[in-house]
């Protein structure tokens, strides 16, 4: 039989089982032995017990995408193989303890209880299933050894010792099963790095800025909070946990008036409390940067799910009318330029500047090569005696001072106001006002990032997505090979680029995919576009994401 050179490998535990150790230590062994890799997570809302999984794909080529099919299957608990059931075929090896597997199909059981004990514990047991995994893909041993002890290095020197004799007894036993895979390395992968979603828009942050990030824990956007919280003292970032969203985001806004570039970090649950900030930011014209990690709503939904079901929130969050500026990121590149990007427009602009992601985007990660290149513009102006914030320009656009830097008084009120920042009830003063404010929007639009194509010019059809979804429908048109098909995606999803209109006029087939229920993308576009058929949508809103597969499966019945 051929051997494959890719191999996609999902474990399945109970929440507390070492899943994600085993994800961690394993990811990082294949990209050190020259592995391309991907994985992807999904867990259940509970501290302990029920059942998660990690999906792990090893390639001879680059992947970054995920798949419904399963090679090797290693369940870690009594009911993984049956939450699992309808993803295994007749090719998938079932591979653990022997009296989880012993009743299944292609399956390979193992006495790694029994393993781990000669090594002195039980809890040796995940080591060892690296090891066996580590052997089918035929590892360096040297990442093995080096990564084992790297994640236990605060252990002692005897658990470690033990952790690296069980993994390598496992080692053994994975080259020994003789299963038909034969990744190739490549020595460029070993040089490059695994990052996921939430490193990336954090990192990205910092090369935008961000010296202060103020949020309330939520699920999944505390993932973006703790990254930043870690780096702050390498960075000099100043790390505030509020006592609620409320407190996060009109911290951040007073960050910004006093001369700081901050972001918040939140769901869609804690975003709806930021709404009266946004306003404020609005009226005020002092920046913020917020994150949004979409979940499934309404209310608490799933908290640990995926979703895009937030673009109308942030698009209409707040009162009254002013711009916005909301990117979506397809793929860890465009996360960090993105998210650095938005410090820069909400700088630029005086605006709120949204950066929106989900579950799926944040806890995947792959490997990548350097991040693109970034700089800081800052747009601060030094004030005279005579300053005022909100002077009438012909762009919409004020000077913008900051407290203490120059001579000027720096006047802000959430009340309508007058150039110099004092109340008003005027007339004519609100309309000049008003019109000001959305003045920014033609300068806004110029500077909006295009919409990308993937595939042939001359397309008939056109799949048109934005987020998290870029990079599973590009694998999906690879492999279906359509030269008819092509896909439009869109990291800035407001304003909507002018561009994009020339890309929908011209195919026969505008077919929207999105991960919500409404088709929330589909239906701006009617709104900004005239003329442009947006009724046909692949929507998907059970709160796991599109695979690969569901794509290719989709898209070809639109096609036929």
């Amino acid at each position: 039989m051929e051997k494959k050179s890719e191999i996609s490998i999902v474990l399945s535990g109970a929440a507390g089982q070492g899943v994600q150790a085993v994800e961690h230590i394993l990811t990082r062994v294949a990209k050190d032995s020259g592995f391309h890799v991907f994985a992807t997570k999904e867990y259940m809302s509970r501290v302990r017990g029920g059942n998660n999984s990690t999906e792990i794909r090893i390639s001879s080529q680059p992947v970054k995408a995920y798949v419904d099919r399963i090679d090797v299957l290693v369940p870690l608990n009594d009911n993984a193989i049956e939450r699992l059931r309808p993803r295994i075929t007749e090719e998938t090896i079932i591979l653990g303890e022997k009296k989880y597997v012993e009743n299944e199909k292609n399956s390979i059981g193992i006495l790694l209880e029994e393993i781990a004990e000669s090594f002195g514990n039980k809890i040796y047991e995940n080591s060892v299933a690296i090891g066996i995994l580590a052997g089918i893909i035929k590892a360096e041993e040297d990442a093995l050894v080096n990564n084992i002890k790297a994640y236990f290095s605060k252990k002692s020197e005897e658990v470690v010792k033990a952790n690296i004799n069980a993994a390598l007894k496992g080692y053994e036993i994975g080259k020994s099963l003789g299963l038909r895979f034969e990744i190739i390395p490549s020595e460029q992968v070993k040089k490059q790095y695994l990052l996921n979603g939430s490193e990336a828009v954090a990192k990205g942050a910092i090369a935008g800025g961000c010296n202060f990030i103020s949020s309330y824990p939520m699920s999944p956007a505390t993932t973006v909070f703790t990254e930043l919280s870690r780096l702050s003292k390498q960075y000099g970032i100043l790390v505030d946990q509020a006592e609620d969203e409320i407190a996060a985001a009109n911290m951040a806004i007073a960050a910004w008036y006093a001369g700081a570039r901050a972001m918040v970090s939140t769901s869609g649950g804690g975003f709806a409390l930021m709404t009266e900030a946004i306003s404020l930011s609005g009226m005020i014209e002092t920046p913020i940067v917020v994150h949004l990690g979409q979940r499934p709503g309404p209310a608490t939904g799933l908290p640990t799910r995926t979703e895009q079901g937030d673009l109308n929130l942030v698009l209409y969050a707040g009162h009254g009318d002013f711009p916005r500026i909301i990117y979506a990121p397809g793929n860890l590149c465009e996360a960090y330029e993105l998210s650095a990007k938005a410090f820069n427009m909400a700088d630029k602009y005086q605006v709120p500047v949204f950066i929106l992601t989900d579950q799926y985007f944040l806890d995947s990660f792959y490997n990548v090569d350097e991040m693109p290149q970034v700089k800081i513009e800052r747009y601060i102006v030094k004030t005279d005696e005579n300053y005022k914030r909100y002077t009438l320009t012909e762009d919409g656009i004020s000077p913008r001072g900051i407290p203490g830097y120059g001579k000027g008084l720096v006047r802000v009120d959430s009340d309508e106001h007058d150039e110099y920042g004092h109340i008003t009830e005027s007339a004519e003063v609100r309309r000049k006002m008003v019109e000001k404010r959305l003045k920014k929007m033609e300068k806004i639009i110029q500077d909006a990032v295009p919409p990308k194509l993937f595939g042939s010019e001359n397309y008939k059809y056109l799949i048109v997505t934005w987020g998290s979804t870029q990079l599973i429908v590009k694998e999906a048109l690879e492999k279906l090979g359509n030269k008819d098909v092509a896909m439009l995606h869109f990291s800035q999803v407001y304003p909507v680029p002018p561009i994009a209109e020339s890309y929908l006029k011209k195919a026969q087939k505008v077919i929207f995919l999105e991960q919500n229920a409404a088709g929330q993308f589909a239906n701006l576009i009617k709104l900004t576009f005239d003329g442009v058929d947006t009724r046909r949508r692949i929507l998907k809103y059970d709160g796991f994401p599109f695979s690969v597969e569901q794509v290719m499966e989709a898209i070809s019945k639109e096609v036929e």
